[in-house]
């Protein structure tokens, strides 16, 4: 059985000003562009901080047992310097789906990477993640080999 890969486009933000702007969703001037192109891609963006928040909360009341990047995700979101960098750090969704088409990220990539290039964007990536997984976490979670693409 072959897998089909699916992606995921991901940013960070210089600043923690924009970063909180961008994880509240207000329309300023400098997020406007940001949010124009997210829109005609039908997608929302998630701060990387929120989801790791999300995965230690939904395995804490549903069993640590059955989300294998607990401890290291917890030790994450308590660690200072690490919450920091995870607070400037978004993921993009698309129809509210995490993974997507490598044809829908490469076209919402192309259309953000003006944006990197002014500066309101730090990085920009498409991560490609399995379609078929064994894994048991939910599809709020990453991969593993995407946390660890994403931890340094």
């Amino acid at each position: 059985m072959t897998s089909q890969w699916q992606y995921q486009v991901r940013f960070d933000v210089n600043d923690s000003a924009t970063a909180e702007s961008a994880r509240r969703k207000l329309r300023d001037r400098a997020l406007a562009p940001l949010f124009d192109i997210l829109a005609q891609h039908r997608a929302t963006l998630k701060c990387q901080f929120d989801a790791f928040a999300e995965y230690v909360a939904a395995a804490e009341e549903h069993g640590i047992e059955n989300y294998p990047l607990y401890h290291w995700t917890k030790a994450t979101i308590e660690n200072p310097a690490k919450k920091e960098k995870y607070l400037k750090s978004f993921t993009l969704y698309v129809d509210d789906r995490e993974v997507y088409a490598k044809e829908i990220a490469d076209a919402l990539e192309a259309d953000l990477q003006p944006l990197a290039t002014r500066g309101l964007i730090a990085r920009l990536a498409a991560a490609t993640r399995s379609r078929l997984t064994s894994s048991p976490m939910p599809t709020t979670s990453l991969s593993s080999a995407a946390v660890a693409q994403w931890r340094h």
